[in-house]
């Protein structure tokens, strides 16, 4: 993989604000973009969630979404080290587990990545929001944005709109502080059973849902009452 570091990504570090994830900055503390996108989440998605809890009850709900959350840490774990030519040999079962996943996205979804630029880059809109994101870099030829995903079972394309959400707020940060115009996002995604899936956004698509991203930035900064550093009132995304 050719890599080429021509944009230089910050540091940042994370932190719980009101138990909300937060990044640091520069000078700034930003909301994630996860924590917009819970933030604004619709009625029916909380009812929908609240739901599959009741059906399953609590303890397995919980039981569940850890699991995942592990898998998922060890499979973007593995994944960046071997993108930056590293080894990571984790016995843990849900290391195991990972590593057998992410050998199929790497077979399967890594060869039309053509340049790398960063790999978990922290990229921020200054004064509204900011995140992480797996790899910036060219694939299928574009500019793209590129985020690995694990799931439980197979996605239908209609199941994963915050996904695409998070693509496209990662390219407006990029496109803002770097002054790029990135129109494509990528998700590369593989189950426990190995099964391999690949979810490309690029166009009027892109387009769309980015003008829905800026709504629920905006949605999230009137609903929250969000103040800046300096003690004004907080901006919402047509503010700049």
């Amino acid at each position: 993989m050719k890599w080429n570091k021509k944009y230089k990504y910050p540091k940042s570090i994370r932190e719980l604000i009101n138990n909300k994830r937060h990044y640091d900055v520069g000078e700034e503390k930003l909301p994630s973009v996860t924590t917009i996108l819970s933030g604004t989440e619709s009625d029916e998605k909380r009812e929908a969630i609240a739901k599959w809890k009741r059906r399953v009850g609590s303890v397995e709900a919980e039981s569940v979404k850890n699991k995942a959350a592990t898998r998922g840490t060890a499979l973007h774990s593995y994944l960046e080290k071997y993108i930056l030519g590293e080894g990571l040999l984790d016995m843990t079962e849900q290391g195991v587990e990972a590593e057998r996943m992410a050998k199929v996205i790497i077979e399967k979804g890594l060869p039309d990545l053509e340049e790398i630029w960063g790999s978990e880059c922290v990229l921020h809109y200054p004064g509204l929001y900011a995140g992480a994101t797996d790899l910036c870099g060219i694939y299928q030829g574009r500019e793209s944005i590129i985020d690995f995903k694990q799931s439980n079972k197979p996605k239908r394309e209609e199941y994963i709109g915050d996904y695409y959400l998070q693509l496209v707020a990662y390219a407006t940060a990029h496109d803002q502080v770097y002054g790029t115009q990135i129109e494509q996002g990528v998700i590369l995604m593989c189950t426990p059973d190995l099964f391999f899936q690949k979810f490309v956004i690029n166009g009027a698509k892109f387009r769309q849902h980015k003008w829905e991203w800026l709504k629920r930035v905006d949605a999230f900064y009137s609903s929250q009452s969000y103040k800046n550093r300096s003690g004004g009132e907080s901006r919402g995304a047509s503010g700049g």
